[in-house]
């Protein structure tokens, strides 16, 4: 048996690196098929024959992404751009957060920084940001070597919205990828993305992932307490708090919300967690 990690699947073909870095065309074996499908990120055993080479068994997973179907991610690289579309608090906390229940660390990367005509002003957005989760700019005219030395040895998924500069960003740090990106429309002020797979690319000593942006958030996995441990800044503060299962909504005695108070943590940060705890405990009257 070879042990080899998928790296691309398209319909039933499955492409695999071996830890000796050679790469093969596989199969999946049929029994294999039925029980326990290979995912990209995924660490198989092969069995090399003359005429086929097959896929045997799967290792176990630390982590299974839905959307999109990667696993054994190390990171996810939230990619929001500075402009069109414009930097959205909002969407950064809620996938930080989804990310985090998915057992992945999120991290920040800030695309078009070139665009932005006053830089200042995200300054406070990002420092608050960077108490939480690694936080990167990129643009036109900047060095790649801050990223390429985090995702070294690691599998980095890219999300965000169409028409951040994913594709483009992975352009950038390596021409050869030469992936298909468009131009912003006008008129939508949105991208077009024609990623049409997931494929893992090797950048940095590590592994990337581009995928479609997404089309929605789903919290209808999460739980409130899922929720609260999601939110880190909040954990070291709870012991602090007059009640031991302190939710920081109404509580009097909350060390949560004396921080909001006090500007240790952001309002909007705190804002965009009662408005997601309000949309799972809604879910729950139905």
């Amino acid at each position: 048996m070879i042990e080899a990690r998928v790296i691309k699947i398209v319909s039933n073909h499955y492409t695999v690196e071996t830890v000796q870095g050679e790469i093969l065309q596989t199969k999946a074996s049929g029994k294999l098929r039925k029980s326990y499908s290979p995912m990209v990120g995924d660490w198989v055993d092969v069995l090399k024959g003359v005429d086929l080479t097959v896929i045997e068994r799967v290792r176990p997973r630390s982590n299974r992404m839905i959307r999109p179907l990667v696993a054994n991610v190390d990171v996810m690289l939230i990619v929001m751009s500075t402009v069109k579309p414009e930097f959205s608090e909002v969407l950064v906390d809620r996938l930080s957060w989804l990310i985090r229940h998915a057992g992945v660390q999120p991290a920040l990367l800030v695309s078009k920084w070139d665009l932005i005509s006053d830089k200042t002003s995200l300054d406070p957005i990002l420092d608050a940001y960077r108490q939480v989760m690694p936080v990167f700019i990129a643009g036109k005219g900047l060095d790649n070597d801050e990223v390429l030395n985090f995702l070294k040895g690691k599998i980095a998924v890219l999300t965000g919205q169409s028409g951040v500069g994913k594709s483009s960003l992975i352009n950038r740090i390596d021409p050869r990828f030469e992936l298909n990106t468009q131009e912003i429309s006008k008129a939508l002020g949105r991208g077009k993305h024609t990623t049409r797979h997931v494929e893992l690319l090797p950048v940095g000593g590590g592994w990337i992932a581009d995928t479609p942006g997404f089309s929605s958030l789903d919290f209808e996995e999460m739980s409130t307490q899922d929720l609260l441990e999601a939110v880190v800044e909040f954990t070291p503060l709870a012991a602090q708090c007059r009640f031991r299962n302190c939710q920081h909504v109404a509580e009097p005695g909350c060390a949560v919300k004396s921080a909001v108070a006090n500007h240790t943590i952001r309002s909007s940060r705190y804002e965009h967690y009662l408005e997601i705890r309000a949309l799972i405990e809604a879910r729950k009257e139905y």
